[in-house]
């Protein structure tokens, strides 16, 4: 995609601080981290989103993410690391170009977890029955 602004971090026409970088995977600082060290790793090849994405592509996504995570753990001062993507505009996608976050963390980041909700008496079973049918 030509106004992709991954694809031209890929082909070189927008500068990127490259981490990593192999046959099918390209990853670099965020530009606006949320922890120093927060690493975008995305597939050269143009992807929507993870529903888009080939299965094998996402697997070595994977496996990517977590070598980058350990090295992440390794050279700076982080306890841990999320790995996460999102999916469509609502979920929080704005570069809609396969993309996963590695997050570094440490205790004292003061970035907290969701919100929790709670299901009603019988609402979970819905819910799920719900998900099990729409699985392909």
């Amino acid at each position: 995609m030509n106004d992709c602004i991954f694809c031209k971090i890929i082909k070189g026409e927008i500068p990127s601080t490259k981490i990593y970088e192999d046959n099918n995977f390209l990853a670099f600082l965020d530009i606006a981290p949320v922890n120093f060290g927060h690493t975008l790793i995305i597939p050269k090849e143009h992807f929507k989103d993870t529903l888009e994405t080939p299965d094998e592509i996402l697997s070595e996504l994977i496996i990517v993410g977590k070598r980058i995570g350990g090295a992440l753990i390794k050279s700076l001062p982080a306890e841990g690391f999320n790995l996460s993507t999102n999916n469509g505009e609502v979920a929080g996608q704005v570069v809609f170009h396969t993309h996963f976050h590695i997050i570094p963390r440490r205790m004292d980041d003061g970035l907290t977890h969701w919100p929790k909700k709670e299901y009603k008496e019988g609402e979970a079973g819905e819910v799920a029955e719900k998900i099990k049918k729409a699985i392909e």
